[in-house]
């Protein structure tokens, strides 16, 4: 008892290194992003003011999912889209696949989603299965859009049919908020 007394602080201390600086930390680090990441949804504006917007100039980006099927993003043109950039190491990124499940469920008939890993196949796979996600995953095979290149993780693009980018999001976002939901609805319907 004496000895737990003297070296409290010290305990204190290295627990909160392990949780911070390694994977056995990983999900507690998660969980306390997903709370932020609630505020960040609700407090700020998350599409890009109409004068902001920026359109893609080309849609040459090619890309391979998880079983080795290769997509052309010629293919999504004039449609809806939600690009994620994210990492099973991103503990911003694993915040934010709960709620990017659910959006994925409502809306996977009206909206394209790619979720464009940056991380080693085999790690990524073992994670989508780990939680049950089914999410429609891929990996970059050439360099994307000039207009999407991803410099932080998890960053996130939604554009129009028309090819704007109206949501550019850096950091984690409740994306099953009704926010998003709107914002998926109107341009979903125009």
């Amino acid at each position: 008892m004496r000895f737990l007394k003297k070296h409290f602080g010290n305990i204190v201390f290295i627990i909160f290194i392990v949780f911070l600086f390694t994977p056995y930390g990983l999900p507690v680090r998660a969980l306390l992003i997903k709370g932020v990441s609630y505020v960040n949804t609700r407090v700020f504006n998350l599409e890009v003011e109409k004068k902001d917007r920026i359109k893609l100039k080309d849609y040459d980006w090619k890309l391979v999912n998880v079983e080795g099927k290769e997509i052309d993003f010629n293919s999504v043109q004039n449609k809806v889209v939600i690009v994620n950039f994210w990492a099973t190491w991103c503990p911003p990124c694993i915040a934010e696949m709960p709620s990017f499940q659910k959006l994925y469920n409502e809306y996977k008939n009206e909206v394209t989603f790619l979720f464009v890993a940056q991380d080693d196949l085999q790690k990524v796979k073992k994670f989508i299965t780990s939680n049950n996600y089914t999410l429609p995953v891929y990996f970059e095979m050439s360099e994307g859009p000039a207009e999407m290149r991803a410099n932080s993780l998890p960053t996130t693009y939604i554009l129009n049919k028309s090819g704007e980018i109206v949501v550019d999001k850096v950091g984690a976002v409740d994306w099953n908020s009704s926010k998003v939901r709107e914002i998926l609805d109107y341009w979903a319907k125009k």
